[in-house]
């Protein structure tokens, strides 16, 4: 277990908490990592890994038409048997899910880091109960954004400025993420 927790916790340590509900996901994440693997679907809640993918100098970011969910979203997931660094996690499925395998974390200018930590709930389906995801959340960059090609078609990808992403999202906490990725383009001068 201690193998499936290191980076995770390392993670949950470099993660700003600026507010009261991110402080108390960040415990969440850390008592569940003591006592049981995170990442194991198994468990009502789990850790995630996902990302904004940013075209830094269009502002634009990329979404994905989640399939069951039926709304747009950012990329990533459940991590593979075995893995258990959540940057990993978020890069693989960023790559798998837009087809952009030049990736990287953004900005690296102050290190590499999650940019939010939220538990969002997951409704139940015909293959599992209803549960939760511990999501842990970064900014990804990419110089090619016209090398973006969707996964399947029943999960389409599309650029869009950021002031429209915030129009078409209606998730409060993924309003923020996208606020907390313009707020570092803004602080980049992108």
């Amino acid at each position: 277990m201690r193998q499936a927790t290191t980076s995770l916790i390392e993670a949950l340590d470099r993660c700003p908490q600026p507010t009261r509900v991110e402080a108390l996901a960040v415990r969440h994440v850390r008592a569940l990592a003591a006592r049981t693997n995170p990442w194991t679907r198994d468990e009502p809640l789990h850790v995630t890994a996902s990302a904004l993918v940013l075209h830094p100098p269009t502002r634009r970011v990329l979404l994905r038409r989640h399939a069951r969910l039926e709304r747009w979203m950012q990329v990533g997931g459940h991590g593979d048997e075995g893995e258990a660094d959540p940057l990993a996690v978020a890069l693989r499925e960023a790559a798998e899910e837009t087809g952009l395998s030049e990736l990287r974390p953004w900005p690296q200018d102050d290190g590499v880091y999650p940019v939010q930590i939220t538990i969002v709930g997951v409704p139940a389906n015909s293959a599992e109960p209803a549960h939760e995801h511990a999501d842990i959340r970064y900014l990804f960059a990419t110089d090619a954004p016209e090398r973006a090609m969707a996964e399947s078609p029943d999960a389409p990808i599309r650029w869009t400025d950021i002031d429209d992403a915030l129009d078409v999202i209606d998730e409060e906490n993924l309003r923020e993420f996208l606020r907390r990725a313009m707020h570092k383009l803004d602080e980049t001068g992108c």
